[in-house]
C-alpha cells in the first residue's frame, strides 16, 4: 500500500527524526500477526483539478493466513471504478497473492489486473535470498515473460518489512528506510521507502471510529499511525517527490485501519468495514521453541 509527502516536508521529518537503516537497534521480540480478513470500502478522498479524476469507489478484500513456522500467505483483490470529467468510468480488477517465508528468504508472488473485464497486466514468480558469504537476491519470473531479475543484498519482501516496522515502533524509531521488492510493476522494479512512525496507541487510548463488525477485538491491541513514502530506485531521492504515499494505522496484530493511498493529484481512502480473526497457524512445539 502508498504515496509520497513533499521534499521539503521530508527533509524536516528526516532531520527531526531518528533515522534508521538497518535492524541493529531493534526490538528483538519477534513481531505476531493474527491471521484474519479485513474488507475496506474505498472511496475519493481528494483530488486535484488536473486530475482529470472526479469520483472513485470500491472495495477492498485483504485476507493473511500462516505462521511463523509456515510462513505467511497474503491475498488482496482490489476493486475500483474511476469516473473522469467527462463521466466516463473505468472498472479495475487488481488481483494479487503471495507467499513469503517467516525469516524472509523466499517469495512467491501472483498479480493480474484487469480493466473494464480485460487483461491489463500480469506477473509471476519467485524471489529468493542465496546462501553463503555473498548472498544474491534473484527473481526468477514466468510471467509476463520468463526473465531473470537481480535485486539489491539488503531488499526487504513484504511481510519481511511489515515485521521490521512493528520491531521499529515498538523501539521507538521514527523513521526507517528501507528497500522494498512486492513483485508489482511486472515483477522488474522495486522502491526506496521511508516510513515515518507516529506515537503508540496504546490499548483503550484511541478506539477505532467509527465502529465495524470486529472492531472490539482490536481494543487491547496497540498501534501506531504510520506513512509510507515511496520512491523510483532508479532516481536521485533527494530529487524527487514520492511516486505516492500509503498512510494507516498498523495494529500490532497486523491489521491496518484508516487507510490512505495518495498518488499526488488525488488520493484513495479505505475506511475498514469489517474484520474477521481466522484460526491461527500452528506450529510444532520444536519450531515454535526455536
Amino acid at each position: 500500500m502508498t504515496s509520497r509527502f513533499e521534499v521539503s516536508a521530508w527533509s524536516v521529518i528526516a532531520a527531526l527524526a531518528t533515522t534508521l537503516t538497518s535492524t541493529s537497534c531493534l526490538s528483538a521480540e519477534a513481531a505476531h500477526f493474527a491471521p484474519h480478513r479485513a474488507v475496506y470500502e474505498l472511496s475519493l478522498a481528494n483530488s486535484t483539478a488536473g486530475s482529470g479524476v472526479s469520483d472513485v469507489s470500491g472495495r477492498m478484500v485483504y485476507e493473511l493466513n500462516g505462521s511463523p513456522c509456515d510462513g505467511y500467505t497474503q491475498n488482496m483483490r482490489f476493486v475500483t471504478v474511476m469516473t473522469n470529467q467527462e463521466g466516463t468510468q473505468t472498472v479495475s480488477d487488481l488481483r494479487n497473492s503471495s507467499w513469503e517465508d517467516a525469516d524472509g528468504k523466499k517469495l512467491r508472488f501472483s498479480s493480474t489486473q484487469y480493466q473494464n473485464d480485460e487483461l491489463a497486466d500480469s506477473s509471476q514468480g519467485d524471489a529468493a535470498r542465496s546462501k553463503g558469504p555473498t548472498p544474491v537476491v534473484g527473481v526468477d519470473l514466468t510471467k509476463p515473460s520468463k526473465k531473470r531479475v537481480s535485486l539489491p543484498t539488503n531488499i526487504y519482501f513484504p511481510m519481511q518489512h511489515a515485521s521490521t516496522l512493528i520491531k521499529a515502533a515498538k523501539s521507538g524509531v521514527r523513521l526507517f528506510s528501507a528497500n522494498l521488492y512486492d513483485g508489482s510493476e511486472k515483477g522488474e522494479k522495486y522502491y526506496l521507502t521511508s516510513t515515518l512512525i507516529g506515537n503508540e496507541y496504546v490499548p483503550g487510548a484511541k478506539p477505532t471510529s467509527p465502529a465495524f463488525k470486529g472492531s472490539d477485538k482490536l481494543a487491547a491491541v496497540a498501534s501506531w499511525p504510520m506513512s509510507i513514502s515511496y520512491f523510483d530506485a532508479n532516481k536521485d531521492k533527494e530529487d524527487q517527490v514520492p511516486a505516492y504515499e500509503l498512510s494507516f494505522r498498523y495494529f500490532e496484530d497486523g491489521v491496518t485501519s484508516d487507510l490512505k493511498i495518495d498518488y499526488g493529484e488525488f488520493a484513495i481512502k479505505g475506511e475498514l468495514k469489517e474484520l474477521t480473526f481466522l484460526d491461527p497457524g500452528k506450529c510444532p512445539a520444536t519450531a515454535s521453541a526455536h
